[in-house]
């Protein structure tokens, strides 16, 4: 079995035989669930409306997803989230959705920093919510794949003992099959086709080869700046496809997806994941200080921080949205040059004048394709 097959069936796991852990201490909730689930094809399907049967059950079903209210008599939600952390390794833990009746941005937030990968809002949407468990199985799926990957690589080894080097070429090619497909979740989510973290990846490498960066850390850098918005994943549809300006409020959810991306790409310890988490939490920062989620400036903020945020500006504002035009390279390049020492790094912005040809022939190769009419 080649690592292409090997990738597919373990983000597959299939996510319609994942075990999922349902709950809530309201009968009518679990039935509601159980029944959506089931509807859409999940088979294994464990509930309970008492909490403290949580940790028990998840440790004997091994489940991959939990369904978490928050709250709930004996124990509410944070209080299981705080067991699991205790007392649950990297590899037992599962994802976590909370279903939450609270609209509180601090209660959605707290939900998030004690271990959470989504929530939903009741009274939930059943469709909004079937994308979300999807997504959230895929992507564990995956992480389980990259936790397993010296496994993995053992298997393949035994299995071509007479073409080692040709095995290693298939598994590095299956993992950045698995980063790509992360990358790419989110993208989709955003109504892209998949060009625009091709060209903005490319641009990046090449500011950063430009800056110093040797061959190893170039590379790396074109494989993980893909992964940049990873955490749009957990962004609700209803603010992340608005056709129209976001209220504040919506704003600061909008903004929880860099952390949310660091959270995603933080249980892996591989130098191409701790760089992806790298970017994912520092590609919105600002090289004045007023860029998200930390405040960090100047050089404070990581290089591949720096040259992906670039990178991910510059394609952005040349690149045709639902909601905008196209820039011309000429306006986009004004803007881009009016913002060194603000939010760009005024030493990126010298390499970024010096490579606008090598970056006009990127935009180029990789431009979207023209849309044809069906009629």
């Amino acid at each position: 079995m080649n690592g292409t097959v090997l990738v597919n069936n373990a983000l597959a796991l299939d996510s319609k035989n994942a075990n999922i852990l349902l709950v809530d201490d309201e009968e009518a909730n679990i039935k509601l669930l159980e029944r959506t689930l089931h509807s859409a094809g999940y088979q294994n399907i464990i509930s309970t409306q008492d909490s403290r049967q949580a940790l028990p059950l998840l440790r004997t079903h091994n489940c991959d997803l939990l369904l978490l209210d928050l709250n709930m008599p004996h124990l509410d939600g944070y209080g299981v989230m705080e067991q699991i952390k205790a007392q649950f390794s990297l590899e037992e833990y599962p994802a976590i959705l909370v279903l939450t009746a609270q609209s509180m941005q601090d209660s959605r937030q707290r939900a998030l920093d004690n271990g959470a990968r989504d929530y939903v809002t009741k009274p939930f949407n059943i469709q909004e919510l079937l994308s979300r468990v999807r997504n959230l199985l895929e992507v564990h799926c995956a992480q389980k794949f990259i936790r397993n990957q010296n496994y993995l690589l053992e298997e393949m080894v035994e299995a071509r003992t007479r073409d080692l080097q040709t095995a290693h070429q298939k598994l590095r090619e299956s993992r950045l099959q698995v980063v790509r497909r992360l990358g790419r979740a989110a993208e989709y989510r955003d109504n892209e086709t998949g060009l625009h973290i091709i060209r903005m990846s490319k641009i990046a490498t090449l500011l950063g080869q430009s800056a110093g960066m040797n061959e190893t850390e170039a590379h790396l850098l074109l494989n993980a700046s893909p992964m940049h918005d990873i955490g749009k994943i957990g962004i609700p549809d209803h603010i992340l496809l608005k056709p129209g300006k976001l209220d504040p409020e919506e704003w600061e959810i909008m903004k929880t997806h860099a952390q949310i991306g660091a959270n995603i790409l933080a249980e892996d310890d591989s130098e191409l994941l701790c760089m992806a988490r790298e970017i994912a939490l520092t590609h919105h920062e600002k090289w004045d200080g007023s860029g998200y989620p930390n405040g960090l400036q100047g050089d404070d903020i990581p290089l591949v921080g720096r040259v992906t945020a670039l990178a991910d500006v510059f394609d952005a504002l040349t690149s045709q949205r639902p909601y905008k035009k196209a820039w011309s390279n000429e306006d986009a390049v004004a803007l881009i040059m009016s913002e060194s020492g603000k939010h760009f790094d005024p030493m990126l912005i010298t390499h970024f004048h010096k490579l606008l040809p090598e970056i006009f022939q990127i935009r180029d190769q990789y431009a979207e394709p023209e849309v044809s009419q069906i009629g």
